[in-house]
């Protein structure tokens, strides 16, 4: 069964606030699963005046969701706009009311003041929720349609990973994939079944049956191509030949086998599209090849992307590579036990998929519970990079590692200007800039482009190579212990 949504508000002040409503139901695969959405806009022709349609959507809802802002809305013969006419079609026909209300009230319209009233008075019995953003909007209905699935019974409390997955059997677990497991998960974490015990068996050791059924954990982990059943599971990788996200890419993949093929090629493409810079070795005519991000912090990453995501979420986990970061993201923030701050102390681990997690720490892809972050960041410090940054909201986590040591919160501490920030940009994609391009490209004069390109060597984000000012070109400075050592601590 699907339950059917109204969105009402004024249709051009709330075209952002309508049009968001409907990417949440179509983006979520757990929402879609449950409802539709109707948009007065989304209609084509209409043989019908514009009132009998609304007004006979509304009573084919099930849920009224009240958008308001500012304005009233163009008022008709009765004195009334078209979202107070479906507001009270939704209040006569007894469905479920909830309001959503912009911004705070001394801009509104007399008249919209007056309906808000109406709807805070506690006898008329609606839920109502205020917000500021586009992103506080989706928070709060999220939470709502889920709050009212609950009370329906049509989801239960448990994780996505306990879940039990649809029209599989047995047939789909891949065996060699489960002995492998089993070999790794005794060697490295002192399993104790023996190689040759049956996948059932396993597979209930593991906790990743309910009844007979499979869960959704026992097919990520052990189905040779899961995304067949669950579209979602799947890690999107690119490589960008700038700073910012721009076609053409350099490259682009998507893997969408086990969890465990999933982690260790999103690991190679990141290691096959990063530096390698050659160390002369004392004493030696070998040379050692260093990675200039360390190979755990970009495995740990990764790792937690697949382990805290929130599979109920249509979209991917993604891997960018550009030439200056990393950047891996997943959908689904920190569960409401953890802050970002939290992440750089110890602190207890909160997984999103529980079953999921147990299986990666025992196969010894990820680090004893709460401990992964921590590392990644004593690795940074020790390869003399900044540390990760870690972004955390509703609907996505990203991790952001460094590439090289000028972030953009280590550039926000030095006080640049917009040309000096669009020149750095520039030299990390170009290599180098000249006076004469730095000119060109801003269209200043000599003096304001030596200027600036002083103040950025002065800062030791730019040196200058070459004799004479027509032969000089200013590259990234290599000597920038300072910034190192604020970015690194």
């Amino acid at each position: 069964m699907k339950y059917k949504i109204f969105v009402s508000g004024v249709q051009k002040e709330m075209k952002k606030e309508r049009k968001a409503v409907k990417e949440l139901i179509v983006e979520n695969c757990l929402l879609n699963e449950y409802f539709t959405v109707f948009l007065f806009e989304d209609l084509s022709a209409k043989s019908k005046s514009a009132e009998e349609i609304y007004l006979e959507e509304v009573n084919d809802s099930d849920i009224y969701i009240g958008i308001l802002g500012n304005k009233y809305g163009r008022t008709g013969k009765n004195g009334l706009s078209p979202t107070e006419k479906e507001y009270l079609e939704a209040k006569k026909a007894d469905k479920e009311i909830w309001f959503f209300i912009k911004g705070e009230d001394a801009n509104r319209e007399d008249k919209l003041k007056d309906l808000i009233e109406r709807i805070r008075d506690n006898a008329e019995g609606h839920c109502y929720e205020r917000f500021n953003t586009i992103t506080e909007l989706k928070n709060g209905l999220f939470q709502s349609l889920i709050d009212f699935l609950k009370s329906k019974g049509m989801v239960s409390k448990n994780a996505f990973d306990e879940s039990i997955c649809k029209d599989v059997t047995f047939d789909n677990i891949d065996e060699e994939k489960v002995r492998w497991f089993l070999e790794v998960a005794r060697n490295k974490r002192k399993y104790p079944l023996n190689i040759d015990t049956s996948v059932k068996d396993v597979l209930i050791h593991l906790n990743l049956l309910d009844g007979d059924k499979l869960t959704n954990a026992a097919i990520l982990l052990f189905e040779k191509t899961p995304s067949r059943h669950l579209l979602q599971a799947e890690i999107k990788c690119i490589q960008f030949a700038g700073t910012q996200v721009e076609k053409p890419f350099s490259s682009y993949q998507i893997y969408n086998g086990n969890l465990f093929e999933q982690i260790d090629k999103a690991v190679a493409f990141v290691l096959d599209s990063i530096k390698f810079p050659l160390i002369q070795q004392e004493h030696t005519a070998q040379v050692k090849r260093q990675h200039e991000i360390p190979v755990f912090v970009i495995q740990e990453a990764i790792v937690n992307a697949v382990i805290h995501r929130d599979y109920n979420n249509t979209g991917a986990v993604q891997v960018m590579v550009f030439i200056d970061r990393v950047e891996i993201s997943n959908p689904g923030g920190l569960t409401k036990h953890l802050t970002v701050e939290k992440l750089t102390k110890p602190h207890t681990s909160y997984p999103t998929n529980p079953l999921i997690a147990n299986v990666i720490y025992l196969a010894d892809y990820a680090q004893k519970a709460g401990s992964g972050t921590i590392e990644m960041i004593k690795q940074c410090r020790a390869g003399r990079i900044p540390e990760p940054e870690f972004v955390s909201t509703r609907y996505e986590f990203r991790a952001i590692i460094a590439r090289d040591i000028f972030t953009e919160s280590a550039l926000n501490e030095l006080g640049l200007n917009e040309r000096q920030r669009k020149a750095i940009q520039y030299v990390k994609e170009k290599g180098k800039i000249t006076n004469k391009e730095y000119r060109e490209m801003f269209s200043i004069t000599d003096r304001t482009a030596l200027y600036d390109l002083t103040g950025l060597c002065s800062k030791k984000v730019f040196e200058r190579l070459g004799e004479t000012r027509r032969s000089a070109v200013y590259v990234l400075s290599r000597n920038n212990h300072e910034i190192i050592t604020k970015n690194t601590k």
